[in-house]
């Protein structure tokens, strides 16, 4: 607990990472979240390297391969899409748009949510009150509705759904972050710190931040492959990242209109998105439970 930071320096230390290191033991022998973690790396690294690794222009038209050629294709691993582009490569792309577009956001929510939180849980009850009625407002709405109403009214673009994510997601942070704060705030080494006179600001950063941080960090590495499926079923919609950007969502509304002749030209995005999405999820919850050493206990 943040609250032995009061003891000795080395002691705290050495007990850090002792919790460190008993959570990555357990994190490697969660197999289920170690693929998951193996494939969001595999994932970001050739989002990464898509100039690099990519075999084609994600916006040429490859003429001479022909229009829905099938898998297997000479120089089209993949195949092309009804515009004759090669999948393989406006994937790795779409892969780039499809991350950024889900984790920027995650960053900004986060943030938001951790001023918020951290205020309605160490102010008064007035502030408190006020700050949590707001965020219920939001929580009334569904979030792809919401994000979608968003998205519709600062128009299609891909930094207007950034924008409309970290809007839908901001409650959801803040409201994680405010419940962990009630309950360090009611901790017994919180009360003996204030009657022995240290500041707020101090209480917060060494005492407060410290025990909110880590479920924060969990929360948003979990929500980030559900933000990738929102973000997908904007563009999908219309109101997203726009052509002739490759995004995951795009590459699936255009398949649509040839499911029938080529229903790979949809169905790879579509894998594509739920497989990530589920890496994400799956990654987050392991971190989770390394985390929390009751839950480790339990998966020894």
């Amino acid at each position: 607990m943040a609250g032995s930071s009061n003891g000795p320096g080395g002691g705290v230390v050495r007990m850090y990472r002792s919790q460190f290191g008993l959570g990555l033991r357990a994190l490697s022998r969660d197999r289920l979240a170690s693929a998951g973690i193996v494939i969001v790396v595999l994932v970001s690294l050739s989002a990464l390297l898509a100039p690099v690794i990519s075999p084609h222009d994600p916006a040429a038209a490859d003429q001479i391969a022909g229009r829905l050629a099938p898998m297997g294709t000479p120089g089209h691993i993949l195949g092309t899409d009804a515009q004759a582009r090669d999948i393989l490569s406006r994937l790795i792309w779409g892969g780039r748009v499809s991350i950024v577009i889900a984790v920027l956001p995650v960053l900004v929510s986060a943030l938001g949510g951790l001023v918020l939180g951290l205020s309605a849980g160490m102010a008064g009850k007035v502030t408190r009150g006020v700050i949590m009625r707001l965020l219920d407002v939001l929580f009334a709405f569904p979030p792809v509705l919401l994000a979608l109403a968003v998205a519709t009214v600062l128009g299609p673009g891909m930094m207007n759904v950034m924008m409309a994510i970290a809007i839908v997601s901001i409650p959801f942070m803040a409201r994680v972050v405010y419940v962990e704060t009630l309950s360090v705030r009611s901790s017994d080494f919180i009360e003996a710190a204030r009657v022995a006179g240290t500041p707020t600001r101090r209480l917060l950063i060494r005492e407060v931040l410290p025990n909110v941080l880590p479920p924060l960090v969990v929360y948003a590495t979990t929500g980030i492959g559900g933000l990738i499926v929102m973000a997908a079923g904007l563009s999908f919609l219309g109101v997203g990242v726009q052509p002739p950007t490759s995004d995951w969502g795009i590459m699936t509304a255009d398949g649509r209109l040839v499911l029938r002749q080529a229903p790979h030209v949809a169905s790879i995005p579509g894998v594509m998105i739920m497989v990530v999405a589920l890496a994400f999820n799956v990654a987050g919850d392991g971190i989770r439970d390394a985390m929390d050493p009751r839950r480790r206990s339990g998966h020894g």
